[in-house]
């Protein structure tokens, strides 16, 4: 039997497998680290379960999952709508467009560095954060909604002491400051600094719920911070700032 499927297997067999193959692994790394992940798996779990049900005729339960998955398609638009949404648009993208973005990010990169020294300098509490592949629209939409291009004077102008919104934090995608003003979720560890405040716990507590990036400027001494992956990278200069910053952002990009 194996050998009559080995002697069926063709060219085109291995084509159509090399293919679906692509396809998958593509889709994993478009959800690798972000809710849609634990989403997926949710799917899989059902998937799991519903042959289960059908192998151990469990007619119930089989009902049940039948009918769930009756509206599946229309359940995977809405869940992964971000990351269908962002697929179509590296479908669409050249060469060129990546460099610009590239050199998009840098400028961009190096205003957030330039603002942050400045308020460092001055020790004026601040909080950004950079969004990364799991979107912040939860956060966004409780915040002011700006949607203005990152700049130096922008992000002074927000978390300068007379500004309303100069408590909350900052977030920004991409290039653009999509909104400021915003709460963020409190870290719950018990092995952080007492010297530390707020800001650096809201800073930790958002990137243990996502993939973000979070800096902070200590309005007591001015000190910079930097927390990603829930660790806190403290006492940071213009120069170490903009490598990690660099690194993060563009060059892991070229590794995709």
């Amino acid at each position: 039997m194996f050998r009559d499927i080995i002697n069926q297997f063709s060219i085109h067999d291995l084509l159509d497998i090399v293919i679906v193959a692509v396809v998958l692994y593509r889709l994993l790394l478009m959800v690798r680290g972000t809710k849609a992940a634990q989403m997926l798996i949710g799917l899989v779990l059902l998937l799991v379960a519903s042959i289960v049900a059908r192998y151990f005729n469990l007619i119930t339960l089989d009902w049940l999952l039948q009918g769930f998955w009756a509206y599946i398609v229309i359940g995977i638009i809405i869940i992964f709508q971000p990351e269908i949404r962002r697929a179509l648009a590296k479908m669409g993208e050249t060469p060129f467009l990546q460099a610009f973005t590239t050199a998009e990010e840098l400028k961009s990169i190096e205003e957030i560095v330039r603002a942050t020294a400045s308020l460092a300098n001055r020790k004026i509490g601040a909080l950004l954060v950079l969004e990364r592949e799991t979107e912040l629209r939860d956060f966004i939409e409780i915040g002011v909604p700006l949607d203005a291009r990152v700049s130096r004077e922008l992000l002074l102008s927000i978390f300068h002491p007379s500004s309303p919104i100069h408590d909350g934090a900052a977030i920004i995608r991409g290039n653009r400051v999509a909104a400021a003003g915003c709460f963020l979720p409190i870290t719950l560890t018990a092995d952080l600094k007492k010297t530390l405040g707020t800001r650096h716990r809201a800073a930790l507590g958002i990137t243990e719920e996502t993939d973000a990036v979070a800096i902070v400027v200590s309005e007591e001494t001015g000190a910079i911070s930097l927390a990603m992956n829930g660790r806190l990278n403290e006492q940071l200069d213009m120069t170490t700032l903009r490598q990690l910053l660099t690194e993060t952002f563009t060059a892991k990009k070229g590794q995709k």
